[in-house]
C-alpha cells in the first residue's frame, strides 16, 4: 500500500473515531496524528516553506498501526469509522486531460463515435491509418504539431481533444470540489447513466498556493467515455459525481530522496479485477507525457489564477483500454464490484472498489464541517 522505501516522507489524512479528520505522518508501520495549531489542515502544511521538514519535525500522537488502518478502510467504512481519507482537504481538485499521445487518439475516437462503444473499433482503425504513431514525441505548440494539425484537418479528423493535446494550451478542468475525493479502500463511483467507462491511473501533484510542487501521490480520475464522448460540454457530468475521484494513499513530500525528477520517471501500473473473473492490466509512464508536469502547473495557477489553499493536480494518463470485456468490438467498461489497483513503487498503491455513485456513501463532510470540527477541538 505504501512506497517500497522506508525513507519516504509520507503525510495523509484519516478519520479518527470520536475526533474527526486528522493530519497524519507515517513513521514506519505507525500512523502518527500531527494535527496541531501550526498546521491544522493539509493545506496549511503544504503551504509552509519546507513541508517535508515541517512534517518530520511535528510532534504527534501514535494512533494505530498502518495494517490496522488498512483493514478498517473498506468500501463501507463511513460515518465515525476509522479509515483513510483522501490526503488533501482544502485544496482545489483540478485535472489535466489529453496529456499523452495514446489518450489523445482515444479521445478523438470517443468524439467521432459520439459515445457509442460499438462504433469505436471501425473509427479506431481509420484514425490509426492516418495518425499512426505520429503523435508520439510531438511537442505541443511546435511547428511540427501545427503541421500534424493541418494534415488532420484535411482528413476531417481534427478534434477539440487534439487541440488541447498538441496545441499550445493544456486542458485543465475542475475534477471535483475540495474534500470531495475518496481515499484508499473506499468505493469509487460511476454515474448510473454511463455504460462505457474506465479507470484512469494518474500521478497527482500536490501544489502549494505559491505554485510550488511539493509532493505527489496517486489518483483515479474515473472516466465516463460515453458521456464525455457525446459532448465535451458534458465534462462536468462525466467527471464530477459522488465518489468519482480517488486520491491516495498518502502524499509523498519532496525531500533529499524524492523530487520532481522522480515524478517525471514514474511508471504506473494498474489492474482491474472483476467479480466475473475478468482481469485487465494497464500502464502509464510519465516519461511519455507530452507536457512537463511543471508546465501543467504553470498553466493551472500563476498571475492569471490563484489558489490560496493550493491545488491537487491530476496529470493525465496514457492508459486507454481497448480490451474487449462484454462483447467483440465493445472494448472495456466497468462492472460494479471491480477492484482497481493503481501502483507506483515510489508512491505506493491506491485501491478502490467500483460502485454506482448513488450507492457510494454520500459526501456530507465539507469545508464548513471541517472548520466547525477544528474550531471545536481548539485548533483554529
Amino acid at each position: 500500500m505504501l512506497p517500497e522505501t522506508t525513507n519516504a516522507t509520507l503525510v495523509g489524512r484519516i478519520w479518527r473515531p470520536g475526533i474527526g479528520p486528522a493530519l497524519v505522518r507515517i513513521d514506519g508501520d505507525r500512523v502518527i496524528d500531527i494535527t496541531g495549531k501550526a498546521h491544522p489542515t493539509m493545506a496549511d502544511l503544504l503551504a509552509t516553506d519546507d513541508p517535508a521538514n515541517a512534517a518530520r519535525a511535528a510532534t504527534g500522537e501514535d494512533v494505530c498501526a498502518v495494517t490496522d488502518l488498512h483493514d478498517a478502510s473498506t468500501p463501507d467504512a463511513t460515518g465515525d469509522a476509522l479509515r483513510w481519507l483522501s490526503p488533501n482537504d482544502l485544496q482545489a481538485i483540478k485535472a489535466c486531460g489529453v496529456t499523452f499521445a495514446a489518450s489523445m487518439v482515444e479521445r478523438v475516437i470517443e468524439e467521432q463515435a459520439a459515445g457509442d462503444a460499438d462504433r469505436a473499433t471501425a473509427i479506431r482503425a481509420k484514425v490509426g491509418r492516418i495518425i499512426g504513431d505520429s503523435l508520439a514525441g510531438l511537442t505541443p505548440g511546435s511547428a511540427q504539431a501545427d503541421e500534424v494539425k493541418r494534415v488532420l484537418m484535411a482528413e476531417g479528423l481534427w478534434s477539440q481533444y487534439l487541440e488541447v493535446g498538441i496545441g499550445p494550451d493544456a486542458e485543465v478542468f475542475t475534477k471535483g470540489q475540495p474534500m470531495s475525493a475518496v481515499g484508499w479502500g473506499a468505493a469509487v463511483g460511476l454515474h448510473p447513466v454511463s455504460t462505457w467507462n474506465n479507470p484512469e491511473p494518474e500521478v497527482v501533484l500536490a501544489v502549494s498556493p505559491a505554485g510550488r510542487i511539493v509532493g505527489a501521490t496517486l489518483g483515479n480520475d474515473v472516466n465516463l467515455r460515453d458521456v464525455e464522448g457525446r459532448s465535451a460540454l458534458l465534462l462536468g457530468k462525466a467527471k464530477d459525481n459522488n465518489a468519482s475521484g480517488a486520491i491516495g494513499p498518502a502524499i509523498r513530500l519532496f525531500d533529499d530522496g524524492f523530487s520532481l525528477d522522480d515524478v517525471r520517471r514514474a511508471e504506473l501500473t494498474m489492474t482491474v479485477t472483476g467479480t466475473d473473473g475478468f482481469e485487465m492490466t494497464g500502464a502509464s509512464s510519465m516519461t511519455q507525457i507530452s507536457r512537463d508536469p511543471a508546465d501543467l502547473v504553470a498553466q493551472t495557477l500563476g498571475a492569471h489564477h490563484q489558489y490560496p489553499d493550493g491545488v491537487m493536480l491530476f496529470c493525465g494518463t496514457m492508459f486507454a483500454p481497448t480490451q474487449d470485456r462484454d462483447g467483440q468490438g465493445q472494448g472495456f467498461t466497468h462492472h460494479v464490484g471491480d477492484v482497481v489497483r493503481i501502483s507506483e513503487p515510489s508512491l505506493g498503491t491506491l485501491t478502490n472498489t467500483v460502485r454506482l455513485s448513488p450507492d457510494c456513501p454520500p459526501w456530507t463532510f465539507g469545508t464548513s464541517a471541517l472548520m466547525r470540527n477544528l474550531a471545536g477541538r481548539g485548533l483554529l
